[in-house]
């Protein structure tokens, strides 16, 4: 399973009662952030989740109420206890804007690998593989390169003991085998696909803000089991303004919510002009009818498929 937890939800500036927009992601006890404004560290404390597992931070962009928080972050995890690698990801330029912004935290105990993504306007995702998921970054129409991201969990088939006792295969290999390993012992090489049924559906949970609705987009985050978008406007009269500072409204999210056949969406990002950002959600239900205003640090769990009813 996976658990799932909106930061934040605020655009522009933080705001007393409202963070800047950023996202956690839980799995097996280990955290993955997307986005990291100032104050970040603050409402993740509020949260409860542990700081000291944080392996990865995904950077949409680099304007300053996505990334501004890092270093504060990095120290705080560092004051934790941290001795592993942290891994950055995000478009070309990373490891500049990173450096540049940790003059101010120096001497972690823990290394920080950066893998900064090619930003081509050709609407073609980029993925990389981090342990035993995939992250894919999709390029989006804002004023500066930005990434929409989607995650995936994949699960493989379920353990068969029936097939593992009829090939001979040593008890003790058994687990190992269900991980995936491949083992060569006494001339004999036995791999999963020998005890293993087909693959099992995964979880995806997909990431997206800071942009005008692009080609391609609804396709990224197809059958997605929750997708997390912008609306920076509610209003329906704010469609011009939304269109010239290059983001999107409730009911433009919704649109990309509804072609692209996903579960369940959450709004976030939203205007520090737009104080009850509820007052609007019929104007995405309307076209997308799951449909939910984010608020801090509001979570939920994502279950396998075939869990859902145990």
């Amino acid at each position: 399973m996976l658990d799932v937890s909106l930061l934040g939800t605020g655009g522009m500036m933080p705001l007393p009662r409202r963070f800047l927009t950023s996202l956690l992601l839980r799995r097996n006890g280990r955290l993955l952030m997307v986005d990291c404004g100032e104050g970040t560290q603050v409402t993740l404390k509020l949260l409860g989740w542990a700081y000291k597992n944080l392996d990865v931070i995904c950077f949409t962009h680099f304007h300053a109420d996505h990334i501004a928080g890092l270093p504060g972050l990095l120290l705080t995890v560092g004051n934790s206890g941290r001795e592993e690698t942290l891994t950055l990801v995000g478009p070309q330029g990373l490891s500049q804007v990173a450096r540049c912004l940790c003059v101010i935290a120096q001497d972690l105990p823990f290394d920080i690998d950066v893998i900064e993504l090619p930003y081509e306007t050709h609407f073609a995702p980029e993925t990389v593989t981090l342990g035993d998921y995939n992250i894919s970054a999709y390029p989006l129409d804002h004023r500066v390169p930005c990434f929409a991201y989607s995650f995936l969990f994949p699960r493989v088939g379920r353990f068969d003991a029936e097939r593992a006792k009829v090939a001979d295969i040593p008890l003790k290999m058994w687990n190992r085998l269900q991980k995936g390993e491949t083992i060569t012992q006494d001339g004999r090489t036995f791999t999963p696909d020998m005890v293993l049924g087909p693959a099992r559906a995964p979880i995806k949970m997909s990431y997206c803000t800071d942009t005008r609705p692009v080609k391609g987009l609804a396709g990224f985050v197809k059958n997605s089991d929750l997708f997390i978008c912008e609306g920076l406007y509610g209003e329906p009269d704010k469609q011009r303004t939304a269109a010239k500072h290059k983001h999107m409204t409730f009911q433009e999210a919704a649109k990309i919510a509804r072609d692209g056949g996903v579960k369940e969406l959450w709004l976030t990002h939203f205007s520090p002009a737009m104080p009850a950002p509820e007052a609007y959600i019929d104007n995405a239900r309307a076209i997308f009818r799951n449909s939910k205003i984010g608020k801090d640090r509001m979570t939920t769990v994502i279950e396998y498929e075939d869990d859902s009813c145990l």
